[in-house]
């Protein structure tokens, strides 16, 4: 398929949600292919953890920042152009990454990735958006959406520590590089262009910003956005403080400890696959209502757990009967963002469907500005006495104001007649 022609057809093929997760999966894959080489990263570029720990929080600024330009840019100029000129981008800076002699040229590496890797997180979205307006079809739509991009995450960590076990962390970047290159193949051989020539928006950059501002006067937009991005600090917390805390602190092999994210991101998975059968049964409102009041309760038992764990840090190393307690409680705090994410993600592009490229945009923005904060607490709480070592009390706290925040902004949401 060419995919130069705009064509809606009353049922989307089968291939395209597989395709769109693809293309979504550049974000989870180079955040979490490289979290199993934390610690030989701190080694090979002769820098600190927290200088590495930090380079996530980079990434998720550049997100942030990328998504913002790119939004917009697609609904001016379509979906399929920003895509392709941002995955080459994100395949060229991967390939610096993989050679940078420090950690400067490192993360400079990382920031210019990031900002093109931003195209395949806000576009597939409003694709999704243009093709299925109904937002109960459009959450089922992204429910198969995360399914697909959900592989990523089980694959990419056990990737990545078997890597850093035989070879070296550098090759992780020139796979990220690799997978670039292939999203641009499949963008320019697969993908149709959903945006019809007269659906698109030529405004000027005043008019962009004042977008935007109306979108955040949108209380259903505003709300449901909200919970998509605190849900993100969530899981954001959990992605910057699991690798050293079960490697150094718990004692788990790189291997080790890319088997348990797998397992984490399986659940979060079918998590999202429920929610597929669910939304066609119930609100999606109440469905909402429900996963966050879980995650909510996971978070509560997790925290009491860390604070146990840092009274009493004489831990066994392995999977100890206290260790065991904690990856369950973690698992009750992130299952439920399988369901979060797709039905707080359409309910802010419902009512936007003229600036989807532009009400995603903001949506992942904010993910992302959520997710960088979540970096920099960890990372700071991290830094202190009585939170290192190893302990999980930083990321339990971190889960934790992610979890009690999203239930917080429910009462936001539009009162529906």
């Amino acid at each position: 398929m060419s995919g130069r022609k705009y064509e809606v057809q009353a049922t989307t093929p089968w291939w395209l949600p597989v395709l769109l997760g693809f293309l979504t999966a550049v974000g989870p894959i180079s955040t979490d292919i490289y979290l199993p080489a934390f610690p030989a990263m701190v080694r090979s570029l002769h820098t600190s953890l927290s200088s590495v720990q930090m380079t996530l929080s980079i990434w998720f600024v550049g997100l942030a920042i990328g998504q913002l330009t790119v939004g917009p840019l697609s609904d001016r100029f379509g979906r399929r152009r920003p895509l392709i000129v941002g995955n080459a981008i994100f395949a060229l800076a991967s390939a610096v990454c993989a050679a940078a002699p420090d950690i400067l040229t490192f993360s400079a590496a990382r920031f210019v990735a990031s900002i093109g890797a931003s195209a395949s997180l806000v576009i597939p979205t409003a694709c999704v958006r243009d093709l299925v307006p109904d937002q109960r079809a459009g959450a089922r739509m992204m429910s198969r959406l995360v399914m697909v991009m959900g592989v990523v995450p089980i694959l990419a960590p056990m990737l990545g520590g078997i890597v850093v076990t035989f070879v070296s962390w550098r090759v992780i970047f020139w796979v990220s590089a690799v997978y670039g290159l292939l999203c641009v193949l499949l963008v320019t051989r697969m993908l149709p262009e959903t945006l019809a020539e007269e659906n698109r928006q030529r405004l000027p950059p005043i008019m962009l910003l004042a977008r935007y501002f109306a979108l955040l006067g949108h209380r259903g937009f505003l709300s449901h956005a909200l919970i998509s991005a605190f849900s993100t600090f969530l899981s954001f917390s959990y992605l910057t403080a699991a690798s050293p805390i079960f490697i150094n602190g718990f004692g788990f092999t790189p291997f080790q400890f890319s088997m348990l994210f797998g397992l984490f991101a399986v659940f979060m998975i079918g998590a999202s696959q429920i929610n597929g059968a669910l939304v066609s049964r119930f609100d999606p409102h109440k469905i909402l209502t429900v996963a966050t009041s879980i995650s909510v309760a996971g978070s509560l038992v997790l925290l009491g757990l860390a604070f146990w764990m840092g009274g009493h840090p004489a831990v066994t190393p392995g999977l100890s009967p206290i260790i065991v307690a904690l990856i369950g409680a973690m698992l009750l705090t992130l299952s439920p963002t399988g369901v979060i994410y797709p039905n707080a993600t359409m309910g802010a592009l419902a009512d936007h469907a003229h600036v989807a490229g532009t009400a995603s945009a903001l949506t992942g923005t904010m993910q992302y500005v959520f997710g960088a904060v979540a970096g920099i607490l960890i990372g700071l709480l991290s830094a202190l006495p009585h939170f290192s070592g190893g302990t999980p009390l930083p990321m339990a706290i971190g889960m934790a104001v992610g979890a009690f925040a999203m239930v917080m902004c429910l009462p936001l949401r539009p009162i529906r007649t």
